[in-house]
């Protein structure tokens, strides 16, 4: 980039987990992520901000079917779908979300106008009197895979501990992770932001809250970002998200933060992913789960972790 403008850096992720069923899901996931890459990096070069950019990106994700977020969130216990998403804007270090909030299409569009407000935060009831003032369209983001996981669930008295972690027909004979997407932007003005947005884990008790609204499992300033996937409560647990972040303004380069905290969480037995970057435009992500579904846009080119089997608990690639 010219002037005093930088490279964006973009990485994504629709959860973490264990392996997906068969190349077909792998390819189709792979397709999923590398679409909204392409289509977030391209509003990043034409000038996007990092939150328009985040927010776009977890739209997108929210609307695809296959990940639990939005459209095709898992069922909680009753049969009902709550979901939660926080944004975070990196040079403000201001953080917004919803929890446990219905009947939205987006729930990502609500914590990026709560930015604006000075009660940045809102659970269920809260949540739902904003919708009504937004005068936005009621929603009904069930799809049917999600409906026969949670059926089929029930006739084992809720046995499992989470649904899937991506939306596939094979999952109503088998379990396959943990979901959520999340975004993390560096954009050409220098500047950082997250967000994450999740269904929940599935089947789970009503009123449980996620990391996914949480420092715990979305965090940004000025220096790095990082959005976090897997056990909600193990996230809670490791205050993962902040805890890397902190440990870079502390002066640890992101690598080495990222590294140190999963070594921690690995030895703490915990299940979870992160992604994140720093406002050098290093990109990192780290899992203790089988698989992280991630994709990221290096300013040069696409990857992702889909395949990645290293023995390593951490990925990264340099500015």
């Amino acid at each position: 980039m010219t002037g005093d403008r930088v490279q964006p850096k973009l990485i994504i992720h629709g959860g973490a987990g264990s392996s997906l069923k068969g190349k077909g899901g792998l390819e189709a996931v792979r397709r999923s992520l590398h679409q909204v890459i392409e289509s977030v990096y391209a509003q990043l070069l034409a000038g996007a901000t990092a939150p328009a950019a985040v927010v776009q990106g977890c739209q997108l994700l929210e609307d695809d079917p296959r990940f639990n977020a939005g459209t095709g969130s898992v069922l909680q216990s009753d049969g009902q779908i709550r979901m939660s998403a926080s944004l975070m804007n990196g040079a403000l270090q201001r953080f917004s979300g919803v929890i446990n909030v219905s009947r939205v299409q987006n729930p990502i569009q609500l914590a990026e106008v709560l930015q604006e407000s000075s009660d940045r935060v809102l659970s269920d009831h809260g949540a739902a009197e904003l919708l009504r003032e937004l005068e936005l369209p009621v929603y009904d983001p069930m799809t049917e895979i999600r409906l026969q996981e949670w059926l089929q669930e029930r006739q084992g008295n809720f046995s499992r501990e989470m649904a899937g972690v991506v939306a596939e027909r094979e999952l109503v004979e088998d379990n396959a992770g943990r979901g959520t997407i999340g975004v993390v932007v560096l954009d050409q003005y220098g500047q950082i932001a997250v967000g994450t947005s999740t269904g929940g884990k599935g089947f789970e008790r009503i009123g449980r809250v996620s990391d996914s609204a949480t420092p715990a499992g979305n965090y940004a300033t000025s220096r790095a970002a990082v959005s976090c996937t897997g056990i909600g409560e193990d996230i809670l647990d490791e205050a993962l998200a902040a805890r890397i972040v902190v440990r870079v303004i502390d002066g640890l380069g992101l690598q080495m933060a990222f590294e140190r905290s999963f070594q921690e969480a690995h030895q703490n037995q915990r299940d979870l992913g992160a992604i994140g970057l720093d406002a050098e435009g290093g990109i990192a992500w780290g899992k203790t789960s089988e698989v992280l579904l991630a994709a990221f846009h290096s300013g040069e080119k696409i990857g992702d972790t889909l395949e990645w089997q290293s023995e390593e608990l951490v990925g990264y690639v340099s500015a």
